[in-house]
Formats: C-alpha cells, sequence, structure tokens
C-alpha cells in the first residue's frame, strides 16, 4: 500500500485524503481482497443520527470500526442528507483506523471540512448570552416570572428562538 497515491484535498494547507479514496483502495488492493464493509445506524432521529462502520476481513473477523455522528442542522447538506453523510464519515474512519489513507490524518477531508462549515456557522455565544439575558428581563417586566423560573431551573438548553417564544 506504500506506493498506492491517493488523491488528497488541501484544507487549510494540510492535505486529507477522501472517503472515496480510502473505499477505493479498500477494493483494488491486493492486501484487502475480500474485505468487506458493513454500516448500522446506532440512533436516528429528526435531529441526528449515528452510525458504526466496520470493515471485516476476507475470514470474517472484524478489522476495524469507526463511529461518526452528524446533526441535520449542522450544515446545508444535513438538511437534506445527514444519514449518508455520517455513513460516509463512519465508513473513513474506520478504512483510517484501518490504516488506508492515513498519511496525515484519521480524519477525512469530508469530516474536516464539515466541522470547519460546523464552526463557521455556529452561533456567536456571548450574543446569544446577551440576547437570552435581554428577553429574561423583558418577561420578568412582563409578568412571567414563572417562564423565566421554569427556565433557569430547567436541566435543558433552550435556542434563542425557544427563549423568545417562551417569552413572547
Amino acid at each position: 500500500m506504500s506506493t498506492y497515491k491517493f488523491k488528497t484535498t488541501n484544507i487549510k494547507g494540510k492535505q486529507y485524503v477522501e472517503v472515496n479514496q480510502r473505499v477505493i483502495a479498500l477494493r483494488t488492493l491486493p492486501e484487502f481482497k475480500g474485505h468487506s464493509i458493513e454500516t448500522e445506524l446506532i440512533s436516528l432521529d429528526t435531529e441526528s443520527c449515528v452510525v458504526r462502520a466496520t470493515i471485516r476481513n476476507a475470514e470474517g473477523t472484524i478489522v476495524a470500526q469507526g463511529m461518526a455522528q452528524e446533526d441535520k442542522a449542522s450544515s446545508r447538506i444535513n438538511q437534506t442528507s445527514y444519514v449518508e453523510n455520517c455513513e460516509t464519515s463512519a465508513v473513513g474512519r474506520a478504512l483510517g483506523f484501518l490504516g488506508i489513507g492515513i498519511e496525515t490524518s484519521i480524519a477525512t477531508a469530508d469530516e474536516v471540512d464539515m466541522a470547519i462549515k460546523k464552526q463557521d456557522t455556529a452561533p456567536d455565544r456571548k450574543q446569544l448570552t446577551a440576547d437570552i439575558v435581554s428577553s429574561m428581563k423583558d418577561a420578568v417586566k412582563g409578568g412571567k416570572e414563572a417562564h423565566v423560573k421554569s427556565a433557569l431551573e430547567s436541566k435543558y438548553t433552550y435556542t434563542k428562538e425557544q427563549y423568545e417564544e417562551i417569552f413572547g
């Protein structure tokens, strides 16, 4: 495998192997003859999913596994394809743990790209907190102290939109 040339993607100055390149290596290199890829949906709801990928050798023995989690709201593509992206990421990680395409990183180009997109679209926490505090003050002034107390005592974290809905 040391002579196999993986196509990579440059992300912020570092080269990452793409998942499809890892799959091609598994399917074409003689040392992986008879290996198989299995995926299992561990968790799925309307907002996120978790997938486990398992790589078995020709004898059926598990030689590597990888897990991935994706949130539907984390990117534009995930709004329609979060399950598929999760499966792809899990496969890429499992193949990485098998040693395929890890010259620079276990993470694949797809994973790193998605992580960067998540960071770029993450809400500004300071502004969000300030907006929530302001909403809570307004709610207290408007006679909705019970809502504020309930929200503060809750073990749940609310989004700005949820606070606006609660506090009017």
